[in-house]
């Protein structure tokens, strides 16, 4: 079952104080989450370039900083799973870049970039260069 038809399925409940409800606007930024984390490379780039549209103005401003960088994240673990270290280190690099951002939920998921990075290009120089820039922000 889809994401979208799940959501569309639950019963709208009209005492809200004891149920968790997604923000319809938050959704494409939860799908990308999930899509990331089971490995579903696809579906989160295509999260991950709506968070980044929705999320920024038409003259180039970005309105959720904090969302466009996870998004920038999450397309980083994208490429890197697809063997592309420098477009991968290069949207770890765009995340990392932000003025306005919230560290501990960076660091948290960056841990997925690191993760595969690690994995996948363990010795490259790009690696360790991203790495050393993440945990200088984690100090």
């Amino acid at each position: 079952m889809s994401c979208r038809r799940t959501r569309s399925s639950r019963v709208s409940k009209d005492n809200l104080d004891h149920h968790f409800v997604v923000d319809p606007a938050k959704f494409d930024f939860y799908a990308m989450d999930c899509y990331r984390a089971v490995g579903e490379d696809n579906l989160a780039g295509v999260y991950a370039r709506e968070v980044i549209r929705s999320s920024t103005d038409f003259d180039g401003t970005e309105r959720k900083p904090m969302r466009i960088a996870e998004a920038q994240i999450t397309l980083g673990v994208v490429a890197a799973r697809n063997g592309d270290l420098e477009q991968a280190v290069e949207h770890g690099r765009l995340a990392l870049a932000g003025d306005r951002k919230s560290v501990p939920s960076l660091i948290m998921v960056s841990r997925d970039l690191r993760d595969v990075l690690q994995r996948e290009f363990p010795d490259a120089l790009d690696t360790r260069d991203y790495l050393n820039e993440l945990q200088a922000l984690a100090t």
